[in-house]
């Protein structure tokens, strides 16, 4: 069935949340948010790629009780439309890319549980995890990638962890993780500088169109003072 991009993916039976909490913090929830949205901007273009997070992903049909929820993942090849939750055996596509973000209290679970069920059960090709305030998981942030038959531990490039998923790098820039384009050497706008950079070019935008106002309003002037002194004795009509 092909969806149009905004369309929402018809109800099931299956759950759509597991009663827990967003995020431990604030700091986790909106890491989580922004990587979401900076991600949904950067592929903005391309219908066929899914962007999500905190959605229960049910893997196991017939089995309402066995799913998992990632902060992050993409997955490239189907539609973008909104869902409900991700039913692995419908959509006939697993997790291609994933991001963890660590805190106390899922420590474990991301490194042995959630590790152990994406190589082997979801087809996650990169798996990312990281710890923004670099207390609970050594190292603080860790990428890998699929082999043969299990995770491989991704390199560093220049402090940064490729991704041959997205086509990008990541980055820790103090507790935040970012997403660096090699192609440009700049990092992605996140929604908040996305948002400051549109009120910026708003605000040059008003204040040229304030300058042409007051030029178009001199000129204005001009033509009228021109017109009074050619009414006047000895000016030219």
């Amino acid at each position: 069935m092909i969806m149009k991009a905004g369309a929402v993916q018809p109800k099931n039976d299956y759950p759509t949340s597991d009663g827990k909490p967003m995020a431990e913090t604030d700091l986790h929830r909106d890491l989580m948010l922004a990587l979401i949205e900076t991600l949904k901007w950067w592929f903005r273009d391309r219908p066929k790629v899914y962007v999500s997070g905190n959605l229960l992903v049910h893997y196991v049909k017939g089995n309402r009780r066995v799913h998992v929820a990632p902060d992050v993942f993409v997955v490239p090849g189907i539609g973008n439309h909104r869902r409900e939750n991700y039913l692995l055996w419908e959509e006939g596509r697993g997790l291609d890319f994933v991001i963890e973000l660590t805190s106390k209290t899922t420590m474990l679970e991301d490194i042995e549980e959630k590790y152990n069920l994406y190589v082997e059960k979801l087809g996650v090709k990169e798996y990312f995890l990281f710890d923004p305030k670099q207390e609970y998981l050594k190292p603080s942030f860790q990428g890998y990638r699929r082999g043969k038959e299990k995770f491989r531990p991704i390199k560093f490039v220049d402090g940064r962890l490729p991704s041959q998923t997205l086509g990008l790098h990541l980055e820790r820039v103090g507790d935040e993780l970012r997403l660096w384009n090699p192609d440009t050497g700049e990092r992605l706008p996140t929604p908040t500088e996305l948002a400051l950079q549109a009120s910026a070019e708003t605000e040059r935008a008003d204040a040229e169109a304030e300058r042409a106002n007051a030029a178009e309003a001199e000129i204005e002037r001009l033509r009228r003072e021109l017109q009074q002194l050619r009414r006047k004795p000895g000016g030219k009509s």
